[in-house]
């Protein structure tokens, strides 16, 4: 990094690893359990406030710049915390340099084009970080497990979306992909959480009971989503999501150890035209 530039700063420690090429991957319940050291409460809340100051001025930094993109993709069951990490860690970021899409159920016109042709027409510009709410992935999960398209179709995705991604980064957007795990029971409590509470009824579909009793199916739709689209270029992270504040800190750690490594630099003024405006 530049001397004295206000983004010197060490780089912070993650505590997750990306899932390795080919696996393995734990989808266990006790996996979706938050590390030990993001167990105490007010640890995870400081951490995520200084997270979240360093992320404001990569954000604005990555913006000025204008060269490059950030793509941000959250997967994860029904009730595991998208929405909320969102809120949480993209929330407090400028506007103006982030855009959030939801994918849902593909309209007539998404249906008459290839399944990844309404996700490249939401890439992030350059400058700006882009969060996908599930994603082009959707085609190798829902798909496979409702039997919406022949085996043989949705097999040849997963190579797809790696060609996909690899164009993406080499086109200057940068990728990371976070699995948000939460375990069966916790998804039990938060879909009644959902029945009971009136400000979250609207949230509550009756399909998402149908999903659940086909946890098996998906979480092996997950695994080899997981195992095979977990690349250099396009890493997914399974994040523990079983509480709330350390699945936000978890992913906080991960996009701002990206964007110190992507080190965008705010643009310096033509010594020229500074020169002119001083003698004006």
């Amino acid at each position: 990094m530049r001397g004295g530039s206000p983004l010197d700063s060490p780089s912070p420690l993650s505590v997750l690893d990306p899932v390795p090429a080919g696996g393995p991957v734990d989808l266990s319940d006790a996996a979706a359990a938050p590390p030990p050291e993001l167990d105490e409460k007010h640890e995870r809340t400081g951490r995520l406030t200084s997270l979240t100051d360093r992320f404001n001025l990569l954000q604005r930094a990555l913006f000025a710049e204008g060269r490059r993109a950030l793509l941000v993709v959250l997967q994860g069951r029904d009730a595991a915390g998208k929405d909320g990490v969102i809120r949480k860690v993209f929330g407090p970021l400028d506007a103006q340099g982030c855009t959030v899409t939801t994918f849902r159920k593909p309209s007539a016109q998404e249906l008459d084009h290839d399944f990844l042709w309404r996700i490249h027409a939401a890439a992030p510009r350059r400058g700006v970080i882009g969060i996908f709410n599930r994603s082009h992935y959707e085609d190798v999960l829902v798909v496979r497990v409702l039997g919406l398209v022949p085996p043989a179709e949705w097999s040849a995705r997963y190579e797809q979306i790696n060609a996909f991604e690899r164009m993406l980064t080499e086109n200057g957007t940068t990728i990371l992909k976070f699995f948000l795990h939460v375990s069966r029971e916790e998804q039990k409590r938060r879909l009644q959480e959902r029945l009971e509470d009136p400000a979250k009824n609207w949230k509550f579909n009756p399909g998402d009971l149908d999903t659940r009793r086909r946890w098996d199916e998906y979480s092996e739709a997950y695994r080899d989503a997981l195992t095979r689209c977990s690349t250099p270029w396009a890493p997914w992270y399974v994040v523990p999501a079983d509480r709330n504040a350390a699945r936000d800190v978890l992913v906080a750690e991960v996009v701002v150890d990206a964007l110190e490594r992507m080190n965008p630099q705010f643009p310096r003024a033509d010594p020229e035209v500074l020169r002119q405006v001083w003698l004006d």
